[in-house]
């Protein structure tokens, strides 16, 4: 089955030509290759979910991967909001006193 479909992501907006099974893809893989050398997208689904696209390579070479990403970046991000070490200190202090597990340990440094 192909149909017309949007893929979005943090990467790509962009319109898919097709989308297709694995199985058909396989069949068609040399063809879909030339088809992508002349611009075409396609989404490669398993049991009707996207899995996988089929774009040129100028296409995803020219996206960089966030520098955002990750809990690196959300520790910086903290770090420029004043409260942040009170309010972890007192969900550091909220959880020593549920008494189901035991709390981690964490250095602030407000010693």
């Amino acid at each position: 089955m192909t149909r017309l479909d949007i893929m979005t992501s943090r990467v790509f907006n962009v319109i898919m030509t097709e989308q297709m099974g694995v199985a058909e893809t396989k069949q068609r893989f040399a063809e879909l290759i030339d088809r992508v050398l002349d611009g075409e997208r396609f989404v490669v689904t398993r049991r009707g979910r996207p899995v996988a696209a089929l774009v040129p390579a100028s296409d995803a070479a020219a996206t960089e991967p966030s520098p955002y990403l990750g809990l690196a970046a959300f520790a910086g991000v903290m770090a420029d909001v004043p409260e942040f070490e009170q309010i972890m200190a007192e969900v550091v202090a909220s959880r020593k006193n549920a008494g189901q597990r035991p709390a981690p340990e964490f250095d602030f440094g407000l010693e």
